[in-house]
């Protein structure tokens, strides 16, 4: 995880097409510059970065269940909650399932826990757009792979 980069995943675990399923792992960093403000002395992941956290988890679920054919914006957040304080180096599992794709929208519930406690969750509704009307097809696609989505893809169906 580089929170200052906002690469919230690690690495994407499994992906089953069949159920709209992704899990995905990350560990807090140690040390960040987000921890310089929040809070001083006492360093606590934003709950707005792990908003971010599971709508990356939820987008690289629409990349693989659209083959790569859409890029997800994250367009709404409904009935988030966060149910504990995130400190450095905690080990993250991120999990979204996708509820609807199509029509321009992809709609997800994720969530993520760490050692079997609840952390937070959300719906989250993305807009999909064409990678031809969006410029990032090969930054996207670079590092979908660098995370092992098309590894944990590969064999699933839909």
């Amino acid at each position: 995880m580089l929170l200052e980069y906002f690469q919230m995943i690690d690495r994407v675990e499994t992906v089953d097409l069949a159920v709209g399923r992704l899990t995905a792992r990350s560990v807090v960093p140690e040390k960040s510059p987000v921890f310089e403000g929040h809070f001083p002395g006492y360093p606590l992941v934003p709950g707005v970065l792990l908003i971010e956290t599971m709508a990356q988890a939820s987008g690289f679920l629409v990349l693989a269940a659209t083959k790569f054919a859409t890029m997800p914006f994250l367009m709404s957040v409904d009935g988030a909650k966060m149910r504990t304080f995130v400190e450095p180096s905690t080990e993250l599992e991120i999990e979204a399932l996708l509820e609807h794709e199509g029509s321009g929208f992809a709609v997800t519930k994720a969530k993520i826990t760490s050692g079997g406690k609840k952390i937070c969750d959300a719906q989250l509704k993305l807009r999909t757009m064409p990678f031809d009307q969006v410029p990032l097809g090969d930054i996207v696609r670079k590092r979908a792979e660098e995370l092992g989505l098309m590894a944990a893809t590969a064999g699933s169906e839909k």
